[in-house]
């Protein structure tokens, strides 16, 4: 099995699908995308069929999930607390299982 942060993925990987939101999950404090560093990685994203995207993004050893909504007014970017790689992972996780969104 290949991992997911390592971007080992084949080219035709087109990104997971997040479960629908679970009564009672946690709301990530989402806000306006500022840029904090001229370099982000994004290390895995979820499918783009969806009008909203998530992306997992890591610079300087913190990471943060990028969250990319498209409207018909144009796209709406905005990010989740830039934490320690290891909790933006877990985040990432909790947010495809549904436990957050």
């Amino acid at each position: 099995m290949t991992d997911l942060y390592d971007g080992g993925l084949a080219e035709e990987y087109h990104g997971p699908h997040p479960k629908p939101p679970k009564e009672g999950c946690a709301a990530i404090d989402w806000s306006a995308s500022v840029a904090r560093t001229c370099a982000i990685r994004v290390r895995t994203h979820t499918c783009d069929c969806s009008p909203t995207v998530y992306e997992l993004c890591v610079a300087g050893g913190l990471g943060h999930i990028r969250r990319t909504e498209r409207t018909a007014k144009g796209n709406r970017v905005s990010e989740s607390p830039w934490l320690r790689d290891a909790e933006a992972k877990r985040l990432w996780n909790v947010l495809l299982e549904g436990g957050a969104w």
